[in-house]
């Protein structure tokens, strides 16, 4: 399964979320992918510039990625208290509110949809 999650980044913030991607793919790398087995889900985070500014746009995939999502946001180790840290100082908003499953709803899935055969 899949789940998708946008993440408006603060004004003036993008430069500074970039040094934290960098920190999460070099130095706390380790870190980051044993949160994420733990929780049982693979991590894709996406940059989209839009006229209202900034967004990030997470995918988590795995058997139950809203489940994982909120046990990764409301994990007490030290990474993830870091990690929370961050997010509020470049997002602007606690992504631990969300703990208790998916903060997107899927609305289209084409796989869901059916498609004429020519």
């Amino acid at each position: 399964m899949l789940m998708a999650v946008a993440f408006p980044i603060l004004p003036g913030k993008t430069d500074a979320w970039r040094s934290w991607m960098k920190e999460l793919d070099g130095p706390r790398r380790e870190e980051f992918v044993a949160s994420r087995q733990r929780a049982g889900v693979h991590e894709r985070t996406f940059l989209q510039s839009t006229p209202m500014g900034d967004l990030v746009i997470v995918t988590l995939e795995g058997d139950d990625p809203g489940e994982a999502f909120g046990r990764m946001m409301s994990a007490t180790d030290a990474f993830t208290t870091w990690f929370l840290e961050r997010a509020k100082a470049i997002h602007g908003l606690d992504p631990s509110q969300a703990a208790t499953g998916s903060p997107s709803e899927l609305v289209v899935d084409t796989d869901r949809v059916a498609v004429p055969v020519a």
